[in-house]
């Protein structure tokens, strides 16, 4: 059974950071493209980074520069760092395959960014 589950969420002020972690089970990260994504109140999931088998990365233009996708292959953990956070990236953040498989789909972890 695959288990993919989201930590490292909080509260944070504007130009914060935070660095969310993605813990896998009953899948390798290192064989399978690996994404972070994201939903706010009202809107459609995104995707926010991408890292692919081959470790080459994509990213959303709105977070380009500031948020940075990595992967830890011994720990089977897949990061997210957040720089530079602005109220607009509040949302749920989640992790995936990638392109995403819904059944893959964890609790997300909560990221708000307000003074």
């Amino acid at each position: 059974q695959v288990q993919l589950v989201e930590s490292g969420g909080g509260l944070v002020q504007p130009g914060g950071s935070l660095r969310l972690s993605c813990a896998a089970s009953g899948i390798r990260s290192s064989n399978n493209h690996m994404g972070w994504y994201r939903q706010a109140p009202g809107k459609q999931r995104e995707l926010v980074a991408a890292i692919s088998v081959l470790g080459s990365t994509h990213y959303a233009d709105s977070v380009k520069g500031r948020f940075t996708i990595s992967r830890d292959n011994a720990k089977n953990t897949v990061y997210l760092q957040m720089n530079g956070l602005k109220p607009e990236d509040t949302a749920v953040y989640y992790c995936n395959i990638n392109p995403p498989w819904s059944a893959y789909w964890g609790p997300g972890t909560q990221v708000t960014v307000s003074s």
